[in-house]
């Protein structure tokens, strides 16, 4: 069995599972694939727990969430140096981060400090304690989550560190229908919580079937006038006035050089699991508003006449020619 195979039998799985979230199922395997982080915004009880959760039922990896609240501390997530009386000496306890997945849950509602070692933990893969450095395992996948509704009490994640995401996934509700599978989901999983009847072997993929299935990913081809697509949506961020129109004027700070290699690599894996061995223009398209959204800074004016980021890469992608 291929590796297409083997993600093609993880998604069925996912999606048996989470019912109303393709999109999220979409971009979790993506990050999966692109070895990146999502940041994911939407109300409570829309499955985005749930969905990292059976995530890690599907790989060979395990999943642990930290709930992230004002009063957490950097060692609350890295581990610490215990001490051991028996032996006088000291020994570190790793933290929640030893894991392959983790759900920071809230991560507005943890201080700067936690936030900060959350973020170099995602870029760098590692962590220092006591002058001594730990890697964490692979594949590592950070899902952070922020609840849209409450802001009081939170701590705004800066731009800076915004940018160490992948992409910015917004969730929205499921339809009526969805609605209804759901609640049908609920029931079934209910009973079989209460006649303890268990569900079949779940499909797991290796660690090492997720790497042959990222080299597989690199490998997808990206004609030369798709590759100068992508790289003239990222220069537009930064030159907006060359376009005018509603564009020219509303974003302050365009994309860096990070979203470029985040857009390349998400717009390969999303046609990988579309099962095409290219790129094609509707696959950037289709994965530049999660990619940007968190990375351009619109201007006070912008701010003012009600526009969002994502009303701005829709200009974006209205404006730059298409191949």
């Amino acid at each position: 069995m291929n590796q297409k195979q083997n993600f093609d039998k993880l998604t069925q799985f996912l999606e048996r599972k989470i019912v109303g979230q393709k999109g999220l199922i979409n971009r979790l395997l993506i990050a999966l694939l692109a070895d990146g982080h999502l940041l994911v915004e939407g109300a409570p009880g829309l499955a985005k727990t749930r969905a990292i959760h059976m995530l890690g039922q599907g790989i060979e990896g395990d999943f642990h969430r930290v709930q992230f609240t004002p009063d957490l501390l950097p060692a609350d997530i890295t581990g610490t140096e215990v001490f051991h009386p028996s032996d006088a000496s000291f020994r570190f306890q790793k933290g929640p981060l030893f894991h392959n997945l983790i759900l920071a849950d809230e991560i507005n509602r943890a201080p700067a400090k936690v936030q900060s070692a959350l973020l170099e933990a995602m870029a760098e893969r590692q962590i220092t304690v006591a002058g001594t450095t730990w890697t964490l395992p692979d594949p590592f996948l950070v899902m952070a989550t922020q609840n849209p509704i409450e802001q009081e009490g939170t701590y705004h994640l800066p731009e800076a560190q915004l940018d160490r995401f992948l992409m910015h996934v917004v969730v929205g509700y499921p339809s009526a229908e969805e609605e209804r599978l759901i609640l049908l989901l609920g029931r079934k999983e209910a009973m079989q919580e209460v006649t303890r009847d268990r569900p079949p072997e779940q499909p797991v993929v290796s660690s090492e079937q997720i790497r042959a299935a990222r080299r597989e990913v690199l490998e997808v081809y990206m004609a030369e006038n798709v590759e100068k697509y992508l790289l003239q949506l990222i220069m537009a961020t930064r030159q907006p006035e060359r376009y005018g129109g509603a564009l020219a004027g509303s974003i302050a700070y365009g994309a860096s050089p990070r979203a470029t290699l985040a857009l390349d690599r998400c717009a390969r894996a999303h046609a990988w699991l579309a099962g095409h061995d290219y790129v094609s223009p509707e696959d950037v398209q289709n994965v530049a508003h999660d990619v940007l959204r968190h990375r351009l800074l619109l201007t006070f004016e912008a701010e003012a006449d009600g526009m969002t980021s994502t009303h701005v890469i829709n200009e974006l992608l209205s404006l730059v020619a298409v191949p």
